[in-house]
Order: C-alpha cells, then structure tokens, then sequence
C-alpha cells in the first residue's frame, strides 16, 4: 500500500507564522510612521492654505490683516477666503485642534498675531503659524519655523 503524505510538517509551518511575524514587526511601526508624516504634511498644507486666505483677504482689504484672532471669521464668512479654518493635526506631540491663539505657546492648534497697534508690532503683524515649539517628525525644524 502506497500511503500519499499531503499537508505540511509543524517544522514548515513554524518557519512560515515566524517569518509573518517578522515582516510584521517591521512593516506595524513603519506604518504608524506613514500616518504621522501624512497629518504632519495635511497640517502644512493647512497652513500654507490659511497664510494664502490671509494675504487674499490683506489685498482685498486694502492692506489689512484679519483682526479678530480667535475665530478668523473674516476669512470663512460666506466661504469667500476659506470655508472653515482647518484642523492642526500635531501627531505624538499634541492633540488635533482647531484652537487659535495670539500669543505664542506649546498647545498646539494655530496661533495668528492680529495686533498693528505700534510700528513693534508691524513685523509680525497677520503672521499665522503652528502653535507648537516642538520639531516635526524629520527634526529638521521647528513648528513655528513653517
């Protein structure tokens, strides 16, 4: 009699669920890594899309930035300059927000200097940035560098 052996030994499949989880070990943290670059990079693009709505709205105004800097509502009113303002996504530093502020921290969200009350104030006078002090994912700068 003639016995026909199908299937694979304990040994072969021990060799192949260890060589899975190997590729798995490298492939999980490279893919969390592509989600932060990925919010890393919508929040720079956020923000050079408010700065574009930001001088729109400074050449339409006839050399005025946006006062109001805790809303920007000049800017999403009607949807003429933008239809709302974007979230900040700061992955492993922050929270995602879509706070803003005028004075420069580490909270994370957007931090947009309306003041023009002096000639002090005329060099950073609609500046918008990042409100965070940390490096982004490449350590290659600051947030606030952007």
């Amino acid at each position: 009699m003639k016995m026909n052996k199908k299937g694979f030994t304990l040994i072969e499949l021990m060799i192949v669920v260890a060589i899975i989880g190997i590729l798995a070990a490298i492939a999980i943290p490279k893919f969390a890594n592509l989600i932060n670059k990925s919010k890393e990079g919508a929040t720079k693009g956020a923000l050079s899309t408010v700065r574009s709505a930001i001088q729109i709205y400074y050449g339409d105004n006839e050399g005025w930035f946006p006062t109001e800097a805790a809303s920007l509502t000049s800017l999403t009113t009607d949807g003429k300059y933008l239809n709302s303002i974007p979230m900040a996504k700061l992955p492993t530093r922050h929270s995602d927000s879509l706070a803003i502020v005028n004075t420069l921290g580490d909270a994370g969200g957007w931090m947009y200097y309306n003041a023009h009350a002096t000639t002090a104030d005329a060099a950073t006078w609609g500046t918008f940035v990042v409100n965070c002090s940390h490096m982004d994912i490449a350590g290659t700068s600051q947030w606030t560098a952007y």
